[in-house]
């Protein structure tokens, strides 16, 4: 039996994902990952401290907790070691979102251009991807080791439209914090909010995001000619 397509849609050329929090739910792991390398360091944060207060690129995080206390050696060093302790952590467990898998059949069927622009590092990228088999869906990932300005900054997302050759005002980002909408936003191009992380309210202030939802198994994806596609839901 066909599903019936909601009232609600937004015209895009291209997808464009973050990927913690956005296609699996790990962003757990992360906080806690993050809780245990900090205290090893002399500093106890919750884990609401936590979430609340990391997130960016890791090597700027670090800088912005401790300031001139480690050198940019000791900054990559410390990054390095708590993605090597989460992505062990995470390696059997690690799995997309519900309804995503089905999603990005849809897409890659529609020939819909897709990316992903995280603010992970490329190792943890490479292993999302291979983890996942990914590969074939996203002829673009940008990481972390690429740019020089973390979210809320859009370089990230930009670099990922410029190697669609897509605008961005005309894509979609999908995101899940608050850093990354703004960064969406930043870049003047539309988000959906998966709602894995945060709750709809600490979005409150932040333009251009067109819809919250837990997962992909409300949405779906049409031809609408002429190189635009149509998201429902």
């Amino acid at each position: 039996m066909q599903k019936t397509i909601p009232a609600n849609n937004i015209r895009i050329r291209a997808l464009l994902f973050d990927m913690d929090g956005t296609m699996f739910n790990n962003m757990m792991i992360h906080h806690r990952a993050w809780q245990k390398k900090l205290s090893e360091l002399g500093l106890e944060m919750t884990l609401e401290e936590v979430k609340r207060d990391i997130h960016g690129v890791n090597e700027e995080i670090i800088k912005r907790l401790f300031g001139d206390r480690f050198d940019e050696a000791e900054r990559r060093q410390i990054a390095w070691d708590k993605e090597a302790a989460y992505r062990e952590i995470y390696a059997d467990k690690i799995k997309l979102l519900p309804g995503l898998q089905d999603f990005l059949d849809r897409a890659k069927e529609l020939k819909i251009p897709m990316g992903i622009g995280t603010a992970a590092p490329k190792e943890n990228a490479e292993f999302a991807i291979e983890a996942l088999q990914l590969e074939t869906y996203f002829t673009t990932v940008v990481h972390s080791d690429m740019v020089q300005r973390g979210k809320p900054d859009p370089q990230v997302f930009e670099m990922v439209s410029a190697a669609l050759n897509i605008p961005l005002a005309e894509s979609l980002i999908f995101e899940d914090s608050p850093t990354g909408a703004k960064a969406a936003a930043n870049g003047d191009s539309k988000s959906i909010i998966l709602t894995t992380t945060h709750t709809p309210e600490e979005f409150e202030k932040i333009d251009r995001i067109q819809h919250f939802m837990q997962d992909y198994e409300q949405v779906e994806l049409t031809d609408a000619g002429e190189g635009w596609f149509e998201l429902h839901f």
